[in-house]
């Protein structure tokens, strides 16, 4: 996930410290969820081989469906930057969003 191990003094505001018997030991620093999508759409270049700007539509799709799943709609720009990942516009990703809300309606819908 990115995460950074610090000494405990080196901890900031937004860093986990870790104790034990009540003495601080560690401090975890967490990427910022916009780096976070950084890593997620790298490591599925390197999964698929290629850069996703060069998948087809129903792999476009597909990745679409993963990112909402980890939640990488919820990030400020996410759909910016994942439509600029993927080179396709910001409505075309809204358009795959609302693709895969119908799709699991009807599934819900027929009971699979």
């Amino acid at each position: 996930m990115g995460a950074e191990l610090l000494v405990p003094a080196q901890a900031e505001a937004d860093d986990v410290v870790l104790a034990w018997e009540g003495e601080d030991v560690l401090a975890v620093r967490l990427p910022q969820l916009s780096e976070s999508l950084d890593h997620i759409l790298a490591a599925m270049e390197r999964r698929h081989g290629m850069p996703l700007a060069e998948l087809d539509r129903k792999a476009k799709q597909e990745a679409v469906r993963l990112l909402e799943a980890r939640g990488a709609f919820s990030v400020r720009h996410g759909v910016e930057t994942v439509a600029g990942a993927l080179g396709v516009s910001r409505f075309t990703v809204y358009n795959y969003l609302n693709r895969e809300t119908a799709l699991s309606r009807e599934k819900a819908a027929k009971g699979e």
